[in-house]
C-alpha cells in the first residue's frame, strides 16, 4: 500500500508539472483521454470478464454529440459533455441488454455488429460531415467563467477529470456492486446460486463503462477541434483492447500504463516509419503477452505479491 501510494503521488506530481517540463499539453491530453477511454474499458473487461469489440461506438457517437451540440447549437462545454455521456450511457443500454444475454465470443460479436451499425449511422447521418466529419468546434469557456481556449487550462481541466474519473472506478470496484461484479467474474455459477441477478449487474457495469467512455470521447472532441470516423471505427475498439490488456487487466493502473506506451508509439514513431507503427505496437504487444501474460502493471503486481521462501533453519530444527 505505501508503494503504490508513493507511485501515485510520483505520477500526480509529474502530472501537474508538466506544462513546465516542456511537453506539448495537447499530446498529454490525448493520453490522458485514452487512458479514461482503456480505464472505462477495464472497468467492463478486467472486473466483469466481458470482452466488446465494438467500445469505439461510445467513445465516437458521444464526442459526435457533443461536438454538434457545440458547433451546431452553441451549447456551453459543461452542458455538451453531459449529453454526451448520455448519449453514451443510452446506447450502451441499447447495446448492452441485447449483448448480456450471450456469453464468451457471442456477446463479443453482437457488441462488434451493432458498433458497425453506429459507424454506419455516423457515415450517412446528415449532421455528422460524413466522411469529413465535425471540423471546427469550439471549446467556449466553462460555466460562462473559465476559457477553454488555451491548452494549459483545458489541460487541468483534462486532468481534474481523469482523476475524477480513476477515483470514481476504485470506489465503484470497492463497493458491494463492485465485489458482485467480480465474484461474476471469477464464478458465474456461484453467483447465481448466491441468489444475485447477475443480468442486472452485467448490464449496469456495461452502461457505466459506455458513460465513462463517452466522457473520454467527449473530452477529445474539445481538446481537438474535431470528430471524425476514425472515433468509432472498429480499429479504435482495437486499440483500446490493446492499451488494457498490455497493462494488465483486473489492476487501476495498468490501463494507464497501456494508453501511455500506445499513444506515445503512436504518436513519435509515426513520422519515422509511417504505417510499419501498426506493426511495431504489434510486436510489442506479443513480446508483452509472452512474458507478461498479465500485462505489465498485473505481472509486477503478482511478482511483488509473491511470498518469498523462508530461510532454511538449522539443521535439526523443529519444522
Amino acid at each position: 500500500m505505501r508503494t503504490t501510494a508513493v507511485l501515485y503521488a510520483l505520477v500526480g506530481v509529474f502530472a501537474l508539472c508538466v506544462p513546465l517540463l516542456g511537453i506539448y499539453p495537447v499530446f498529454m491530453m490525448q493520453l490522458l483521454c485514452f487512458a479514461m477511454f482503456a480505464c472505462a474499458y477495464n472497468l467492463l473487461l478486467g472486473f466483469g470478464r466481458m470482452l466488446s469489440f465494438g467500445h469505439a461506438a461510445f467513445f465516437g457517437s458521444a464526442a459526435y454529440a457533443t461536438a454538434w451540440l457545440v458547433s451546431a447549437h452553441a451549447w456551453g462545454p459543461a452542458a455538451a459533455i453531459l449529453a454526451g455521456m448520455a448519449c453514451a450511457a443510452v446506447l450502451g443500454l441499447a447495446i448492452g441488454a441485447l449483448a448480456i444475454r450471450r456469453q464468451g465470443i457471442y456477446f463479443a460479436m453482437i457488441t462488434l455488429a451493432l458498433a458497425q451499425l453506429v459507424y454506419f449511422v455516423c457515415l450517412e447521418a446528415p449532421f455528422t460531415g460524413g466522411e469529413n466529419g465535425l471540423q471546427g468546434v469550439p471549446r467556449g469557456s466553462l460555466f460562462g467563467v473559465l476559457p477553454l481556449k488555451s491548452d494549459l487550462v483545458m489541460y487541468y481541466l483534462v486532468l481534474a477529470v481523469f482523476v475524477a474519473v480513476f477515483l470514481f472506478i476504485r470506489r465503484v470496484v470497492h463497493s458491494p456492486f463492485g465485489q458482485v461484479l467480480k465474484a461474476i467474474r471469477d464464478n458465474e455459477p456461484r453467483a447465481v446460486s448466491l441468489g444475485y441477478e447477475i443480468n442486472r449487474y452485467k448490464l449496469l457495469a456495461f452502461v457505466l463503462s459506455a458513460a465513462l467512455a463517452g466522457l473520454a470521447g467527449s473530452l477529445k472532441a474539445l481538446v481537438f477541434g474535431f470528430v471524425t470516423l476514425a472515433d468509432v471505427q472498429q480499429s479504435t475498439s482495437g486499440e483500446v483492447i490493446l492499451m488494457t490488456l498490455l497493462g494488465g487487466t483486473g489492476t487501476f493502473f495498468g490501463p494507464v500504463v497501456g494508453a501511455g506506451i500506445v499513444v506515445t508509439l503512436q504518436q513519435y514513431l509515426s513520422d519515422l516509419v509511417g504505417g510499419w507503427v501498426i506493426a511495431i505496437i504489434g510486436a510489442i504487444f506479443v513480446a508483452c503477452v509472452l512474458s507478461f501474460r498479465r500485462g505489465i502493471i498485473g505481472e509486477l503486481a503478482a511478482r511483488s505479491w509473491r511470498p518469498r521462501r523462508a530461510a532454511p533453519g538449522p539443521p535439526g530444527a523443529a519444522a
